[in-house]
């Protein structure tokens, strides 16, 4: 064996030596790092939708950064925070990336109430929830939602920035309320 290899597979020994004394050190820590990596894989590659208490939000889509998950609460009312997983349209009209995500935003319409939209501005039961942007930050051209009433188990879903992909928004459209998956109460 040349003396290089000798030196790697030493110093491959002493690191993780070093290594698993500190793991041990830090058990608490390590624990909780390991639990925290776990789970964000769950989330990425397993079940896209919440199924912890806590909500973190880290979009400007609203202002609040940490709520608590209200599963036991089943109806929705108007002016309510839900989480919900994204559906949109499938194939090539699906926004990359987003298909069955969680999303957490604030329901503005419900079943019965009219959506119209003047120019680029959208509006529930005549109250002004948004101005449709022309273009994605991927230069992707966002038409906004036509106007309609909303049909039985829909919601409009809105977010409080400019830049929130929401129901104003013919790819993201309305909600069903059977891809909500809970209300949602702010905590921070």
């Amino acid at each position: 064996m040349s003396t290089s290899r000798v030196g790697l597979s030493q110093w491959l020994l002493h690191g993780s030596r070093v290594v698993l004394f500190d793991l041990r050190r830090h058990w608490v820590m390590s624990v909780l790092i390991a639990a925290i990596w776990v789970l964000a894989l769950v989330r990425l590659f397993a079940h896209h939708v919440p199924v912890l208490p806590l909500l973190f939000n880290w979009t400007p889509s609203l202002p609040y950064k940490v709520a608590l998950v209200d599963f036991r609460s089943s109806s929705i009312d108007r002016g309510d925070l839900v989480v919900y997983a994204f559906e949109g349209p499938a194939g090539e009209k699906a926004y990359p990336g987003l298909r069955h995500q969680a999303l957490f935003k604030r329901v503005a319409g419900v079943a019965g109430d009219v959506v119209t939209v003047q120019g680029r501005d959208v509006f529930v039961n005549g109250v002004l929830v948004g101005r449709a942007k022309t273009h994605a930050f991927d230069h992707r051209l966002l038409d906004p939602i036509a106007p309609t009433v909303i049909p039985a188990g829909h919601l409009y879903v809105q977010g409080t920035s400019p830049d929130s992909f929401d129901s104003r928004y013919s790819l993201s459209g309305l909600v069903r309320v059977q891809d909500v998956r809970s209300r949602v109460i702010p905590l921070l």
